[in-house]
């Protein structure tokens, strides 16, 4: 089984497109294997609770979890969760988690997925891809670290980690709607109008599943 996971809309926005794409890959095969797509809330509390029950439920080879990033112009696959959390903004429930993610856990984990084989399979279809360093400090950062902790403990053999999405194109359009009427800034002092396609997005991701699936001989 390969497990995908979104989260919801956060913070105004109208969509998520991680929940977009985790809806579209539910019940799909890859390399003869199906995947599992989930939406978890934005909230820190549950999703501390509800992604380990997840990954024992359905004892995946393969986790990919997806976030949105504002401003990312191309796919982003993390290599590092640290145990560190600050909520710019709180979740969807007001919480704004500033400190540990897991109070007696190690200070990181490194992404077990191929990072490096699933960058150049997505670049080699024409999609841009890149590797990052940072999960950021959001919930994004919490679940890949969460994820990891609790396979490191429960599941050793699944492979686990975390690709950010750029906006959607209707996001941008909606944003930039905003901005007009709003009139507070300028376009130019914005910097998050990068988008990408849904179905641009499903290939590399896609690409990316399969690719980590053959580099775990799944």
């Amino acid at each position: 089984m390969i497990l995908v996971t979104g989260f919801q809309g956060y913070g105004g926005r109208s969509a998520n497109p991680s929940e977009v794409i985790a809806r579209a890959l539910d019940g799909t095969r890859i390399a003869g294997t199906t995947v599992r797509g989930h939406v978890l809330p934005v909230d820190f509390a549950a999703m501390c609770v509800q992604m380990p029950a997840l990954i024992d439920d359905v004892r995946p080879q393969v986790i990919l979890s997806l976030g949105l990033w504002p401003g990312e112009p191309m796919l982003r696959i993390e290599r590092v969760a640290s145990n560190w959390s600050w909520f710019e903004l709180p979740d969807n429930i007001g919480h704004r988690q500033n400190g540990k993610v897991i109070e007696a856990g190690p200070d990181g984990y490194l992404s077990t997925l191929p990072a490096d084989a699933m960058q150049a399979a997505i670049r080699a279809a024409g999609l841009p891809c890149r590797q990052s360093a940072t999960a950021g400090t959001y919930l994004c950062n919490a679940t890949t670290y969460v994820t990891l902790h609790h396979c490191a403990g429960h599941h050793p053999d699944s492979v686990a980690g975390f690709m950010h999405l750029p906006y959607l194109p209707a996001q941008v359009a909606d944003l930039l709607d905003q901005m007009a009427t709003d009139s507070h800034l300028e376009m130019h002092q914005r910097a998050d109008y990068a988008s990408m396609h849904r179905d641009d997005m499903i290939a590399g991701v896609l690409i990316g599943l399969e690719t980590a699936c053959r580099e775990s001989r799944i």
